[in-house]
């Protein structure tokens, strides 16, 4: 059975810092973010979400989630920008 996960990319609404982590249900754990329920991002509350990617199962999210992880800023910044032109029909 297919079961989708996704690796996901917030930004804290308050300092500009991303987090990236991934998930089966990404507002569920956007909602988990913001309510102080992660240690690691509950200091620097509000988060937006602002990149979603499904991956077919949990080794896929979990090896892409390790690559975004190693990333910099600018590429997140590229990335939603190229998902926003996409889904905006300007691609």
């Amino acid at each position: 059975m297919f079961r989708p996960h996704y690796i996901y990319i917030l930004r804290s609404q308050q300092d500009g810092t991303y987090y990236k982590g991934y998930t089966e249900n990404y507002l569920r754990r956007l909602a988990e973010h913001n309510n102080g329920k992660s240690e690691f991002t509950s200091g620097k509350i509000p988060w937006e979400l602002i990149y979603v990617e499904e991956l077919p199962d949990i080794r896929s999210a979990l090896i892409r989630e390790k690559k975004l992880k190693k990333c910099k800023k600018e590429y997140f910044e590229w990335l939603v920008l190229q998902s926003s032109n996409v889904l905006n029909g300007n691609s």
